[in-house]
């Protein structure tokens, strides 16, 4: 599958295809958004939203969650905000969402089952690796956003004035429903 993906790509650049595209770095509408990496999300969240290349930051992890204080998505969103100019976060969870109802001991046993060693596992924690919060999951997509929201919202390192809103997008309908009030 990666080859006819590539081979795709270079008939993308020899026919110059990619020129619809071009943009600069900084984003138009000055949002980043945080959000799954839901494969029925590529095309509709953006649809769903009137957004275009270049409209938005946008990072995806499994949930659209942050799992910890310093996390990759925390990092990024704080890029997008000092060096490329977003002043709004959305978090976007949606329903259906693969990441509800995992838990670390779960993912441990299947990551076991597909050959990863047992001791490796025990290394991990012996360096202090928190598995429970590292590969959990969560019950309510909801709760999921709004403690997401929150987190954000009274990070250290989060300057006031962004603001940060909470929704769960349908992945049937396209339907954003708010999870709570702005700042």
């Amino acid at each position: 599958m990666i080859e006819q993906m590539l081979a795709y790509n270079r008939e993308f650049v020899k026919s110059e295809a990619y020129k619809q595209f071009q943009t600069s770095k900084y984003p138009d509408k000055k949002i980043a958004i945080l959000t799954c990496m839901d494969t029925r999300l590529v095309e509709l969240l953006p649809a769903a939203l009137g957004i275009r290349n270049g409209d938005v930051k946008m990072i995806k992890n499994a949930g659209g969650m942050i799992t910890g204080p310093f996390d990759s998505a925390v990092r990024s969103l704080l890029v997008g905000i000092v060096e490329l100019g977003v002043e709004e976060v959305m978090v976007i969870g949606h329903t259906d969402c693969g990441v509800s109802h995992i838990n670390a001991d779960m993912m441990i046993h299947h990551l076991i089952q597909r050959g990863v060693s047992q001791d490796h596992i025990d290394m991990m924690r012996y360096c202090g690796i928190d598995f429970e919060a590292w590969l959990r999951g969560f019950d309510c997509v909801e709760s999921s956003v709004e403690e997401t929201v929150d987190l954000l919202r009274n990070h250290p390192l989060m300057p006031k004035d962004v603001i940060i809103k909470g929704y769960v997008i349908n992945t049937e309908t396209g339907e954003l429903i708010p999870q709570e009030s702005s700042r």
